[in-house]
């Protein structure tokens, strides 16, 4: 590189760093900072930039972790092509960004869209993209933005379905796992969506909206309003949060004795790619099977979604009254042999 564009590349750097010096924002990069070399050490990492507020604000502090740690970090974004103004607003995305020495490369999702579950199906398909890309370069962590405000949101979309624990909590963590390879990190997640902004429009000074944000046909979006309302009559979002973190505490818990089920009452066979389940598998408490034998599905089905719960209930109660030979579900057979189960993929 040639040293006039070293000189120009130092300077922007130094503007960065520069912001550091705000005491607000400083206070969250430490938390990144402290937040990334506990989980990745010196790991490279990919971000998810969507163009909003909080994800220019991870742009950011990831670029700031990556200057002063001489890490190369890989930046996304999805263009969904959902509205039509997407793929110009991608642009201008990633002109800003280069600005700020940020090289985001735009993935593009072709092909037909759907015309319900939009927001849900964009999802998977957003983590697909990026997921593919990240194989390529070989990285197996993405950081996503969630903040404070999606936790609760989140929640209470959860709540309103009649999510079990698990469900309730399951936004709570900051780890989670995408086809087993890429893990998603969500660093912010202890942070306002307020504080976000702030840091965003003081170090970019741009920001584009996207207009389904203030569309109530999404549930999300009526969820957001509603919690705005419950505060304005006294909903505490701090008790609300400690509601979330001993919930948390809890399905921790659960979660350890179903390793325990799953370790020494299951047996996996690596050359016929198959889980053998024997009785005292199915003799621990309900909850504690139900998961068990959902997180062995979804592994040998190699499914990014769980079974659906319902599905799971009416198996173990089939499974109870002792009328299952052999069976298919998410993917999977499950068949009685002897006094043991086992679990393949449905071929």
């Amino acid at each position: 590189m040639k040293k006039k564009s070293l000189s120009a590349k130092k300077k922007i750097h130094n503007k960065l760093l520069i912001n550091l010096k705000n005491p607000l924002i400083y206070k969250i990069y430490k938390d990144f900072n402290n937040f990334v070399k506990f989980n990745l050490s010196k790991s490279r990492f990919s971000v998810a930039v969507s163009g909003g507020t909080d994800s220019l604000a991870l742009a950011y502090f990831s670029k700031c972790y990556s200057i002063s740690n001489n890490i190369k970090v890989e930046y996304y974004h999805v263009d969904h092509k959902l509205r039509k103004e997407s793929s110009i607003e991608a642009k201008k995305l990633k002109l800003l960004l280069k600005k700020f020495d940020i090289k985001c490369k735009i993935l593009k999702w072709n092909g037909q869209k759907p015309k319900s579950n939009i927001q849900s199906i964009a999802r998977i398909k957003r983590y697909d993209l990026i997921y593919k890309e990240c194989l390529k370069n070989k990285i197996n962590f993405i950081f996503i933005a969630h903040h404070i405000d999606d936790l609760y949101e989140n929640f209470i979309i959860r709540l309103l379905r009649g999510s079990g624990l698990k469900g309730l909590v399951s936004f709570n963590q900051i780890k989670t796992n995408y086809n087993n390879k890429l893990k998603i990190l969500r660093p912010l997640i202890v942070h306002k969506k307020t504080d976000l902004s702030y840091t965003a429009k003081k170090v970019f000074n741009f920001k584009f909206e996207d207009p389904s944000n203030k569309n109530v046909n999404f549930k999300r979006i009526r969820i957001r309003n509603l919690i705005k309302d419950l505060k304005s009559e006294g909903l505490n979002l701090e008790k609300l949060r400690l509601t979330i973190n001993n919930l948390s505490d809890s399905n921790f818990t659960i979660n350890h004795y179903v390793d325990e089920n799953i370790k020494f009452n299951s047996k996996y066979n690596r050359q016929k790619k198959n889980y053998i389940l024997n009785s005292d598998f199915f003799n621990q408490p309900h909850e504690i099977v139900f998961r068990s034998l959902t997180g062995l599905l979804k592994k040998i089905g190699n499914k990014y979604y769980s079974p659906r719960g319902k599905s799971i209930s009416k198996l173990l109660t089939r499974l109870g009254s002792g009328e299952i030979k052999k069976t298919n579900i998410s993917g999977c057979i499950l068949e009685k042999i002897n006094n043991s189960f086992v679990i393949y993929e449905e071929k």
